[in-house]
């Protein structure tokens, strides 16, 4: 580091004196990273494994800084080594030599671009004449080949070199993570490249599957890379591979809707839909553009999807009633409600507009769902489907009865005692955050208890939960700017804005973790923008009791405290700035929420703290 931090003359000289030192410490790291022979290595203790591990990461962390002083150079030289090392067939090496070298490759690879080196075409070369016959070894080939993803994808001819080794590899337990890793790597890189190993990669794919060779986790892994590889292929070629990939397990989550729950089938049914859901994450016939900087608009598709259904969306039609059959059995167990409510949290994310033939009957689904029993991810779902469909006129009915009747079920919540059911609240803070932020029309209905939704956030700034209490913040930062265009909003807060005052200064007087002050201090600066003639009322009838909201805080601390959070002349600044640049006002708010955080806020939780 301090060497490139050197003007480029200077460097130079640096460079030439330390480029041989370099190198003999490439050389010596690599020998440090070989693996002991098998037989010492089997008697070593899985603690000694995992600090073996944890060596070569440091090694491998080595090696990437070393290649910012050596470049390219550093690639040739171990291209070299490797090379003499594949082809000298009189004098016999050791496997551990060779994946050592390979680790190098796999260590620069993975971190430093490397498709404009010259050697990455032998290497790849290369790579299929290895004499695998190690496990050890094996795993480091494959994630040499995943690191090398990115390069594949710029040079697809190549692929026919090394599909086959990972395919073949997929087959073994022992290379389980390695091998789908890599697989997954290269669909999502290079799937525009694969239709023509396509039929083979499905059908290697469905074997391991019902041979049941990998964990869970490899499972769902190599599910999305079949969801990468079917994205790139045509409409009707995808649904005859989802019929063939998926119908087995249709038919498994029949028989289990049958039988009477229990925890064996429990989990099989977790596994199935967990499959489901991880396929549909990934597979998207059209591309997409990252949503709104602000969050405040879903993502747009960047190039329109081919005519006719979506793949996703027909599969889930036609499993629609299964699904609600495997829920009338198990609505009772949230892991089984959260895995159905994941497999359409990801289509929606992944499919957003496109998903829009299903969002009646999901919503219908949804209400019927959580009028039951109220679980967190039926919310967290109607959160993505206000996210996605709140603004479009078509789709507004379904979702404004969705969220009227998920409020109301949340409201009789909150009636019989919240306190048992933080998640729920978490979820229904963030789902009226993002209401507000979407579509903020959707508090004008009569059908609506703002006031009620209003006194839930102030109970739940009180949690001792931290991530329940900044999604409330993040629901009263999100209210407070709409006082002015949404009249039932307006009439809440000056009605019970004090409330809220004395819950946050509550919370800054030593109610909450000290972390949570940003979020506090967001708070107040929202109220100081838009409620500040309110605001001075209520923080001198808030801070007036002794005692409040501390009893260790002095009423000089209180009246600093009130008048730096009411100096309007600093918001009348920030006003000015936002209006002349938008960007530099996003920063300087910022800034001031720290500031409020860090210094407005210091007298109570110093006074608190000490």
């Amino acid at each position: 580091d301090e060497i490139m931090s050197f003007e480029s003359d200077k460097q130079a000289v640096y460079l030439q004196v330390y480029r041989p030192v370099y190198f003999q410490l490439v050389d010596v790291l690599l020998h440090k990273a070989q693996f002991p022979s098998d037989q010492e290595y089997a008697s070593w203790s899985s603690d000694e494994k995992e600090q073996f591990r944890i060596y070569r990461v440091d090694i491998s962390d080595t090696l990437m800084y070393v290649y910012e002083m050596l470049g390219a150079e550093l690639l040739s030289n171990l291209y070299d080594k490797l090379g003499r090392l594949l082809t000298n067939t009189e004098q016999p090496t050791s496997w551990q030599h060779t994946e050592a070298l390979l680790y190098g490759f796999q260590s620069i690879a993975e971190t430093i671009d490397v498709n404009y080196s010259d050697v990455i075409p032998g290497l790849i070369g290369l790579i299929p004449r290895i004499n695998i016959n190690n496990v050890q070894l094996a795993d480091t080939v494959m994630f040499t080949i995943g690191a090398l993803a990115e390069w594949l994808a710029d040079h697809p001819v190549m692929l026919s070199s090394v599909l086959p080794l990972v395919l073949q590899a997929l087959g073994n337990p022992d290379l389980s993570v390695s091998s789908v890793s890599t697989l997954k790597k290269i669909c999502r890189e290079c799937k525009y490249d694969l239709p023509p190993y396509a039929t083979n990669i499905v059908a290697v794919s469905q074997e391991v599957l019902i041979k049941q060779i990998h964990k869970t986790s490899q499972c769902m892994w190599l599910m999305q890379a079949l969801g990468f590889l079917l994205s790139a292929l045509p409409v009707e070629d995808i649904l005859r591979n989802l019929h063939s990939l998926i119908t087995p397990y249709i038919q498994q989550l029949e028989k289990l809707a049958d039988e009477t729950p229990n925890p064996s089938n429990k989990l099989a049914i977790i596994h199935i839909l967990g499959l489901l859901s991880n396929l549909f994450t990934t597979l998207d016939i059209s591309k997409q553009d990252d949503e709104s900087a602000d969050g405040s608009a879903p993502p747009v598709k960047a190039t329109p999807p081919p005519p006719g259904p979506n793949p996703v969306v027909v599969v889930l039609q036609q499993v629609f009633a299964l699904i609600q059959k495997v829920l009338s059995k198990w609505l009772n167990d949230s892991q089984v409600v959260e895995a159905v409510c994941a497999i359409f949290e990801k289509s929606v994310k992944t499919l957003l507009h496109d998903f829009a033939p299903m969002v009646s009957q999901l919503s219908e689904m949804l209400g019927q769902m959580y009028s039951t029993i109220p679980q967190a991810s039926a919310l967290d779902l109607t959160r993505q489907m206000v996210h996605i469909f709140a603004s479009e006129t078509d789709h507004f009915p379904p979702i404004k009865a969705l969220f009227e009747l998920v409020t109301s079920v949340t409201l009789s919540i909150f009636q019989q005692g919240p306190r048992d059911h933080p998640d729920i609240v978490d979820s229904f803070m963030q789902l009226q955050a993002q209401a507000l932020k979407r579509k903020p029309d959707l508090f004008l209905s009569e059908s609506l208890d703002v006031k009620a939704v209003f006194h839930c956030g102030i109970l739940s700034l009180k949690f001792p939960e931290a991530p329940t209490v900044k999604s409330t913040c993040q629901y009263f930062t999100e209210l407070l700017p709409h006082c002015s265009d949404v009249p039932p909003l307006a009439r809440v807060v000056q009605e019970d804005g004090k409330l809220l005052v004395q819950a946050v200064l509550e919370g800054i007087g030593g109610g909450a973790s000290r972390s949570l002050m940003d979020q506090f201090a967001e708070v107040l600066f929202s109220l100081n923008k838009h409620c500040f003639s309110l605001l001075t009322v209520w923080l001198k009838e808030a801070l007036q009791p002794p005692g409040f909201p501390s009893s260790r805080i002095t009423t000089e601390q209180k009246d600093n405290f009130s008048q730096q959070i009411l100096r309007y002349q600093i918001c009348k600044f920030i006003y000015r700035i936002i209006r002349k640049s938008p960007r530099l006002g996003n920063i300087v708010t910022y800034l001031y929420s720290v500031v409020c955080s860090f210094v407005f806020l210091s007298p109570f939780c110093n006074a608190e703290s000490e």
